[in-house]
C-alpha cells in the first residue's frame, strides 16, 4: 500500500524527469539558453558593477571622493563606502527573495537589472568633491546603498534559475554559468579601466573615470530586452500548480489549514549557506578589491599591473569555473569546495609576501593565483551546492538571505576590516590572518554541510 510519503516521493521523481525530458525538445531547450544567457548576462552586469567599483576605489576615488585625506584614510574611506552595498544586500535579498518565491523569478530579474543598471549609471554622474563638497561622498553612498538592494537578489535569482532549468546529472556545471557570468563582469570592467587608466592624471579625474559607469547602462539594456522573454522555471511551475490546486480544495472542501513550512524551519541549512559563504566572500573581496588598492596606494606599484592582473584571472575563470563545476558534479560538492578552502588557507601569508617584493611578474601571478581560488573555483561549486541545499517553497529567499548575511559578515567588510587592520598596524600579518580565518570558517563548514550532488530540487524541506 502506498504511503503520502511514496506519493510525495513518486510525484517529485516524475516532476524531475519532465524537466529534464524538456530539454529534449525544441522550445525547451530554447527556453534553457535564454534562461542561461539571461541569467549570465545580469550576473556579469552586478559583478563588473562592483569589480568597476572596487578597482575605482583603489585607483581613483580616494582622489575624487577624499582630497584631503591621506593615502591610507582615503582608501579606508572609499573602502567604508564599497561596504555600504553589502549592508543593503541581505534587505533586498529578503524582500526580492520574497516577491521570487511568491510571484515568480521572471519579476525580480527584470526589477534587479533595471535597479542596477540606473544606480551604477548615475555614479558616473556624481560631480566631484571639488564640485559640490561633501554632498559627492553622500551621493556615492546612496547610490552604493541602491546598488546592492538590486545586486542582494540578483545573484542569487540567477542562481535558482539556472539551477531549477538545469539537468541534476549536470547541474554543477550549467550552474557554474553564474560564476562565468561574474567572471564576465571583472574581465570586463578590467579591460576597461586598463583603457581607461591610460588617461593623463587630469583627464581621468575630471571625466575619464565616469566612463566605466556609464557603459553600464548598455549591459543593462540588452539583460532587460532579453528578460522580457524569460519563462518561469519548470520547478516553479510545478510549485505554482500546485499551490491554486490546493487552494482549489480548500475552497470546496477543507477548512484553511496552516503551513508549517515557515522560513525559519529547520534553519540548519541556512546558517550553513551563511558559513560557506563567509569562506568564499571574504577571501573574494581581500583578492580582487582589497590586495589591488593595497598594491597601487601602499606599495606605489603602477596601477596597470594590478589591473592587468584583474584581467588574466578573469581570462583563466573561463577555465577553472567550468572545471570546479564539473568536479563537484564527480566527486561532490563538498569535498571540492573543501579543497578550496584549504588552498586559500594556504595561500594566505604567501601571498603578503609576494606582494611585498614589488615585482610586477610575481603581484600578477599571485593575484591571479587569490582570483582563480576565491573568486572563481569556490564560487563556481557554491552556485549548485546552494540551489540544492533549500526546499522549494523558500528556496530563492532562504539562500539569497543567507549568502548576503555571509557577505555583510565576510565580503561586503573584508576589504574595511582589512583597510582599518593596515591604517591601525602598519602591516600585513593581521590582514593575511584575518583572510585564513574566513577561509577556514567556510573549511570547517564543509564538515557538517549536506552533500547534495543530484538532489531533487521540488523536494519540500531543505536538505540535512
Amino acid at each position: 500500500m502506498s504511503t503520502p510519503q511514496n506519493v510525495a516521493q513518486d510525484s517529485a521523481i516524475q516532476a524531475d524527469s519532465a524537466a529534464d525530458e524538456r530539454l529534449t525538445t525544441r522550445e525547451g531547450r530554447k527556453d534553457f539558453w535564454r534562461a542561461t544567457f539571461s541569467c549570465w548576462l545580469g550576473t556579469a552586469m552586478e559583478y563588473a558593477d562592483f569589480a568597476l567599483y572596487g578597482l575605482a576605489a583603489g585607483i581613483i576615488f580616494g582622489d575624487v571622493f577624499f582630497p584631503a585625506s591621506t593615502p591610507a584614510m582615503a582608501l579606508l574611506s572609499t573602502f567604508a563606502t564599497f561596504s555600504v552595498g553589502f549592508v543593503a544586500r541581505p534587505i533586498g535579498a529578503l524582500f526580492f527573495g520574497w516577491l521570487g518565491d511568491r510571484k515568480g523569478r521572471k519579476v525580480v530579474m527584470v526589477s534587479t537589472i533595471i535597479l542596477m543598471g540606473a544606480s551604477t549609471t548615475l555614479i558616473g554622474l556624481i560631480p566631484s568633491y571639488a564640485s559640490i563638497g561633501l554632498w559627492a561622498p553622500a551621493c556615492l553612498v546612496l547610490l552604493r546603498f541602491t546598488q546592492g538592494f538590486g545586486a542582494g537578489a540578483e545573484l542569487s535569482g540567477g542562481t535558482v534559475t539556472l539551477g531549477e532549468y538545469a539537468p541534476k546529472q549536470r547541474r554543477g556545471l550549467v550552474s557554474s554559468i553564474i560564476a562565468l557570468g561574474s567572471n564576465s563582469g571583472t574581465l570586463l570592467a578590467s579591460l576597461v579601466w586598463l583603457a581607461v587608466i591610460q588617461m593623463d592624471q587630469q583627464s581621468l579625474l575630471e571625466w575619464g573615470w565616469r566612463i566605466p559607469f556609464l557603459c553600464s547602462s548598455l549591459i543593462a539594456l540588452v539583460a532587460l530586452w532579453i528578460r522580457r522573454n524569460l519563462k518561469e522555471t519548470p520547478v516553479f511551475e510545478r510549485k505554482k500548480a500546485e499551490m491554486e490546486a490546493q487552494r482549489a480544495r480548500i475552497r470546496v472542501t477543507q477548512p484553511p489549514v496552516q503551513d508549517t513550512r515557515g522560513f525559519w524551519r529547520r534553519s540548519r541549512a541556512f546558517l550553513t549557506m551563511v558559513g560557506l559563504r563567509i569562506g568564499e566572500n571574504g577571501p573574494s573581496y581581500i583578492a580582487q578589491g582589497f590586495i589591488i588598492g593595497y598594491v597601487v596606494k601602499i606599495l606605489a606599484v603602477d596601477k596597470s599591473v594590478a589591473t592587468s592582473a584583474v584581467m588574466i584571472a578573469s581570462l583563466l575563470g573561463f577555465l577553472i569555473v567550468p572545471l570546479a563545476g564539473w568536479l563537484s558534479d564527480r566527486f561532490g560538492r563538498r569535498i571540492t569546495y573543501r579543497w578550496f578552502c584549504l588552498l586559500l588557507i594556504l595561500y594566505a601569508f604567501p601571498a603578503f609576501m609576494l606582494l611585498d617584493s614589488r615585482e610586477p611578474a610575481i603581484i600578477i601571478a599571485t593575484i591571479v593565483t587569490g582570483m582563480g581560488l576565491a573568486s572563481l573555483g569556490i564560487f563556481g561549486v557554491q552556485a549548485a551546492w546552494g540551489v540544492e541545499m533549500f526546499g522549494v517553497h523558500h528556496r530563492y529567499t532562504k539562500m539569497a538571505t543567507a549568502k548576503e548575511v555571509g557577505s555583510i559578515l565576510s565580503g561586503g567588510t573584508a576589504p574595511l576590516v582589512a583597510a582599518a587592520l593596515l591604517s591601525w598596524t602598519g602591516h600585513w600579518w593581521p590582514i593575511a590572518t584575518y583572510f585564513a580565518v574566513m577561509a577556514a570558517i567556510g573549511f570547517l563548514t564543509t564538515f557538517v554541510a549536506p552533500e547534495t550532488r543530484g538532489r531533487d530540487l521540488n523536494a519540500a524541506e531543505d536538505a540535512i
